[in-house]
């Protein structure tokens, strides 16, 4: 795991010698679906978020399906349509941030593609969900204590599973990109190196 800071400019498109599903792991906030369309577009693969494919499959929103079934329920549909997402080729899937809290989701993101964990502080947690109302688990008198709680949980299984890590905390949604880039081409050439 390493977190690379860019020093050049990337190529405005990678071809990877390994096959690529790249899966965006990391708390609410870290910048995962921004960020993912921004990777997907700079090496042409098919961006999914896989809360919004929840959604789609339901045709309800997550708060709806939280508020029906509560989050262990909302867990057990994230982890059917994580089951299937990996299995697919050639995408950039941003999860959502507890999709690590399961065993088997851990094993098959890691098992099937590049995992790359964006961390992001509860600072800048707080700052970029501060005025959504579409993230149940912060329906808190305090969110910046629930992100840190949440943090504090799901960091450790962020870690053991990312095959890279880079911080978002005060970057530009195309240098986080541009960094995933260059450290995706690193892996790659230890890979075949």
């Amino acid at each position: 795991m390493s977190d690379p800071s860019p020093t050049a400019a990337p190529p405005a498109s990678l071809t990877l010698a390994t096959p690529c599903n790249l899966f965006l792991i990391g708390p609410m906030g870290a910048g995962k679906s921004a960020v993912g369309r921004a990777l997907a577009q700079l090496l042409t693969l098919r961006f999914i978020d896989s809360d919004t494919e929840i959604e789609r499959r339901t045709g309800v929103d997550i708060p709806f399906i939280f508020e029906r079934e509560g989050e262990m329920g909302f867990r057990v549909r994230e982890r059917d349509v994580l089951d299937d997402l990996t299995q697919w080729a050639g995408i950039v899937l941003a999860t959502g941030g507890g999709a690590v809290i399961r065993p088997e989701n851990c094993a098959r993101l890691q098992a099937r593609g590049t995992v790359i964990y964006l961390q992001a502080s509860v600072a800048q947690q707080l700052e970029r969900t501060q005025h959504s109302r579409h993230r149940p688990l912060l329906w808190d008198k305090d969110p910046a204590a629930r992100l840190a709680e949440l943090l504090a949980v799901r960091e450790p299984l962020y870690r053991s599973i990312a095959h890279l890590v880079v911080s978002t905390d005060r970057r530009k949604v195309a240098t986080v990109a541009e960094a995933i880039v260059q450290g995706l081409a690193a892996l790659d050439a230890e890979r075949i190196g």
